[in-house]
């Protein structure tokens, strides 16, 4: 089946992103970049703070350690990392950091925060983290946790000897040809795994091309294929939200009724950060934004606009 979307969805999108403070949206289907706005001219070459979309860059960096061997198993213990963890915290691996199910306490953006900064009380996050209260078995339910991003992190540095930045920047920017980027780190030096992460919009739309090409980029395969399929499945439905988790990827649909079809996964940051992926359509769709606590807006305006049309192709071709 063929999936498409029509001049009439990139004009109704159009229409929507103007009303709303959206910096940049970038629409890539079939090869080519059918729509790009910016809200200004250096909207287009200023770094961009993409919030927690820089949680599934990690997991990207993730699969690309386990097809170099960086990383073993994801059933390794955290405890194999940080031998000082709390012996409740041996049942949890790196699955269960990867699917945000380790079943201890979190309140992001409760009382603390989703981490406390390094000039509270608490500068060392990885023993914040691992202190944290056991609530559940892990595994159990998805709970939103940047903790689990920052162990991740922290997890990769400990393997390759090479901060999350800087293993991007030799295994998955480069190959991208993505020059420019600032991913800062915690107190003790480790790229923060949550959140922080400053991209330009189109080296963003990069990323969104690698996971629709299964991690090919320029006939090298930059990201194991099985990686892709394997990080982007629904595993368990999302707290808080209609959708799904998987490994630090959001799948879009409604947990009553399963993930959309066709299938949609994203990436997404707080005040209207994503990248979404329709594999089906060969659409990879680009927002920043600065929309505070309207931080859905942009998913909303693409389910109206192209997965809409998208859907209605679809229906159009089954005929």
């Amino acid at each position: 089946m063929a999936y498409g979307i029509g001049d009439s969805a990139l004009l109704a999108l159009d229409g929507r992103i103007r009303s709303v403070r959206i910096d940049a949206c970038l629409v890539w289907q079939r090869g080519s970049l059918v729509y790009s706005y910016f809200r200004n001219p250096q909207e287009e070459r200023e770094l961009h703070k993409v919030n927690s979309v820089t949680k599934s860059v990690l997991s990207v960096l993730v699969g690309i350690a386990l097809g170099r061997r960086d990383l073993v198993t994801l059933d390794a213990s955290v405890a194999e990392y940080f031998p000082e963890a709390p012996p409740d915290k041996r049942p949890v691996t790196l699955k269960h950091l990867l699917g945000m199910t380790p079943g201890f306490e979190w309140q992001e953006a409760g009382a603390w925060g989703s981490l406390p900064p390094p000039s509270e009380q608490n500068p060392n996050w990885i023993r914040f983290i691992l202190e944290r209260k056991m609530v559940e078995p892990p595994g159990r339910r998805m709970v939103y946790n940047s903790g689990c991003s920052h162990l991740l992190s922290a997890i990769l540095q400990k393997a390759t000897g090479m901060t999350a930045s800087e293993y991007a920047g030799r295994y998955l920017f480069a190959p991208l040809g993505i020059d420019c980027w600032r991913w800062p780190s915690d107190a003790e030096g480790i790229s923060i795994g949550g959140f922080g992460l400053l991209l330009r919009p189109a080296d963003l739309l990069k990323l969104g091309r690698l996971m629709l090409e299964d991690g090919r980029w320029e006939g090298n395969q930059v990201v194991p294929a099985a990686w892709i399929r394997e990080s982007t499945l629904p595993r368990l439905p999302a707290s808080g939200r209609d959708g799904w988790y998987g490994y630090h990827w959001w799948i879009y649909g409604k947990s009553s009724e399963g993930p959309a079809s066709p299938r949609v996964y994203y990436a997404q940051g707080f005040a209207g950060q994503f990248l979404i992926v329709v594999p089906e359509a060969q659409l990879a769709v680009v927002f920043t934004g600065d929309l505070g606590k309207k931080t859905l807006t942009p998913l909303h305006i693409f389910a109206d606009t192209l997965f809409n049309d998208i859907k209605q192709s679809g229906a159009i071709g089954e005929e």
